[in-house]
């Protein structure tokens, strides 16, 4: 057996919910914004083929990325040791704030679970993903894998029986996302942040976070955006982040509702519910934001479906 596994983009902290919220992206022409992880069986041994535009911008050795990690991190909790052929398409940049970590990791062990028959069940093995994509960041973040693996907006729970649940979305909003062409790294970033915040500064981020999440529940737009607000990471990162200030203020100036940083950056994000604004914005940021050859931006909306099989839509092809 042999099969194709897509693990979509995702936003983290999604501005109002720092490594609480979650997002996963669909760019709106079809196109799919995400790593995928291909199986085939070999005769011993695990390998690992790399693929794909930012292929180039990850270790030459294979034993040092992180989707053989995942193969050999996998199989010893099986305590198998099985010949598998493994590709990469790597179809993210590297500390784009897109969770592209995330993504190999998602599309890498969902794969995984697959191709030997689900010996995990959805939130076991949700739980594997967070437990090795910790061990790269350096502590259990949820807020990228499981929109990754799981689609939709998830807010984490991270209680015994559930590590997350998802919240109704805004389907008339477009959510624009601009990667500038340069790469930030995640630990740097959150290293601006400060050990301690005020007492004023955790109400706030508690009364944005909640009443965001009623917004949603009652479906009420227009609070929901006054509500998406980043108390406590946006003020120490935003300068670190190459015309992200004059951005944010072009793009109010367009009539965006909203705007703030998809995880730690440098990818922005910007919220609309008029396709012709976002378009107008997507062209100011292709001008004015991103690198000729080395950024892109996306029209998106919430990716509902989370990671999936696609070599049954590829053989049908």
């Amino acid at each position: 057996m042999s099969l194709t596994v897509y693990a979509p983009a995702s936003m983290g902290n999604v501005g109002v919910g720092f490594d609480l919220l979650g997002a996963a992206l669909a760019p709106i022409d079809g196109s799919l914004l995400g790593d995928r992880v291909s199986i085939a069986p070999a005769i011993s041994d695990v390998s690992l083929t790399v693929v794909g535009q930012w292929a180039g911008k990850l270790p030459g050795d294979p034993k040092a990325n992180i989707v053989f990690q995942c193969a050999q991190f996998f199989l010893s909790k099986l305590g198998r040791n099985h010949g598998i052929a493994m590709t990469l398409e790597k179809n993210l940049p590297v500390g784009s704030g897109l969770g592209s970590s995330a993504s190999s990791v998602v599309a890498a062990l969902f794969a995984l679970n697959e191709y030997f028959d689900r010996p995990y069940d959805e939130q076991a093995l949700l739980r594997l993903m967070g437990q090795f994509e910790g061990q790269i960041s350096g502590s259990v973040h949820y807020d990228n894998v499981a929109p990754c693996y799981l689609g939709g907006m998830q807010l984490m729970l991270d209680t015994p029986s559930q590590v997350c649940d998802s919240l109704p979305i805004f389907k008339e909003w477009y959510w624009l996302v601009a990667y500038p062409g340069i790469s930030l790294s995640t630990a740097k970033m959150r290293a601006l942040l400060p050990e301690a915040y005020e007492r004023s500064v955790a109400i706030d981020f508690g009364r944005y976070l909640s009443a965001f999440v009623h917004a949603c529940y009652k479906q009420d737009a227009a609070l929901a955006i006054e509500m998406l607000k980043d108390v406590i990471a946006e003020p120490y990162r935003a300068d670190e982040i190459p015309g992200y200030r004059q951005a944010s203020a072009a793009l109010a100036e367009l009539g965006m509702l909203t705007t703030g940083i998809s995880g730690s950056g440098p990818t922005l994000f910007c919220v609309t519910d008029d396709l012709s604004k976002a378009q107008a914005a997507k062209a100011w940021l292709d001008g004015n934001y991103i690198q000729p050859g080395l950024g892109f931006s996306h029209i998106c909306q919430i990716d509902s479906q989370g990671a999936r099989r696609v070599d049954f839509e590829e053989s049908s092809n």
